[in-house]
């Protein structure tokens, strides 16, 4: 059997995405079939190129106009909204889909992000494309960008999601419900829970890949709760905001360690007391996985809210909406150890191995007929129907 080519396309705007593009990649390559996995970031860091220009003014909007961004994504919703848009990133990004399907020639296309994955929507409407596409929708909300009846499976977070494409028209029978992939280092550790001196008690604060979120006014407000010992604060690639932080834990009560990019989460998060971030849903996950109690503020209007209810009600994580009332929160949630013990254990419901959900749909949709005989030995065998 010729060898299978799977590519898995990541877009950088966030690390969520490249994150969980990672994890099926790694999952893809323990299948028993050896296939060849490849992830790449679709959009190029070539100043000129229009998808870099896509790139950094869609950052920039998140950056720095958070309220254009949330009328961007309220008028996309609903069916058949939000074409304009859609269309103009497909039709913007195209020509460079084109160019890495010829180079890569893969067997089946994976994509974390929505702006691949509509470049590759019109070209398979244009005919132009015949392979199968996989979108992988790493919130806990559904944005109009990833609605494309030309994809032939969706992988969504949770059940409601399903719902919400199914009413959109996508085939019930084209959505898995897998949860967010996330990397196996996230599954081989657990919370260590809450030390019982306050020196061991540290706080880990996060804003994604990027550095996102109000980082500092966090770290300056929490500094003030006698209940904290240490803090670590993660700024990603933000290396201004590295800098800015560096100086200023030397006006603050509690030692503060900082760190840009790590591949050390997984470490981090089974050692914090709490953690304390921006919604990401790619986040969210890897802290459920691991079981640390989460305190969620500073969400991107659309998908992050939607983010942070999500685990709220799922009881693993408490949704502070005014950065006023962050140190009121942690200070209460430090006081009882019985609430995060609850937090923790609420964990559990909010994650499944996605990672291998999908792989497993992956092997099926470029093995049908293994599949079709899978089936037909169950029903010969077991009676059961099909």
């Amino acid at each position: 059997m010729t060898k299978k080519k799977v590519l898995i396309l990541s877009a950088s705007i966030g690390t969520g995405h490249t994150q969980a593009a990672r994890a099926v990649e790694e999952y893809v390559r323990a299948l028993p079939e050896d296939w060849d996995a490849e992830h790449i970031d679709f959009l190029s860091n070539d100043v000129l190129s229009i998808d870099n220009i896509v790139k950094e003014t869609y950052i920039k909007m998140l950056d720095l106009f958070p309220i254009v961004y949330d009328l961007l994504y309220y008028s996309s919703q609903g069916y058949k909204k939000g074409t304009i848009v859609k269309t103009l990133v497909a039709w913007g990004l195209r020509q460079r889909m084109l160019r890495v399907v010829a180079e890569k020639k893969p067997d089946l296309l994976v994509f974390t992000h929505p702006f691949p994955a509509g470049a590759a929507a019109l070209l398979k409407r244009q005919r132009r494309l015949h392979i199968p596409l996989v979108g992988v929708i790493t919130d806990f909300a559904i944005h109009q960008l990833w609605v494309y009846p030309q994809m032939d499976l969706y992988c969504v977070a949770a059940s409601p999601l399903k719902d919400l494409l199914m009413r959109q028209g996508i085939d019930g029978r084209r959505i898995v419900v897998s949860g967010i992939p996330v990397r196996r280092a996230f599954q081989q550790l657990h919370w260590q829970g809450r030390r019982t001196a306050a020196a061991d008690t540290n706080i880990l604060i996060m804003g994604g890949g990027l550095g996102m979120g109000s980082i500092r006014q966090a770290l300056v407000r929490l500094d003030q709760i006698d209940a904290v010992g240490t803090f670590t604060v993660v700024t990603g690639h933000n290396a201004d905001l590295y800098d800015e932080i560096s100086q200023l834990r030397q006006e603050l009560r509690h030692p503060v360690r900082v760190l840009g990019y790590t591949n050390h989460i997984p470490e981090l998060m089974a050692q914090a007391a709490l953690l304390v971030t921006k919604p990401g849903a790619l986040t969210c996950t890897e802290a459920a996985t691991i079981q640390v109690p989460m305190v969620l503020y500073s969400s991107i209007p659309g998908q992050e809210e939607a983010n942070a209810a999500y685990m709220q009600e799922k009881g693993c994580a408490c949704w502070v909406k005014k950065v006023d009332n962050l140190s009121s929160v942690v200070q209460q949630l430090l006081s009882h150890p019985e609430t995060l013990q609850r937090m923790s254990q609420a964990s559990l419901s909010c994650h499944c191995d996605g990672a291998r959900i999908i792989s497993d749909h992956i092997r099926r949709l470029l093995l049908p007929e293994e599949e079709k005989a899978s089936s037909l030995c169950r029903t010969v065998c077991t009676g059961e129907s099909v």
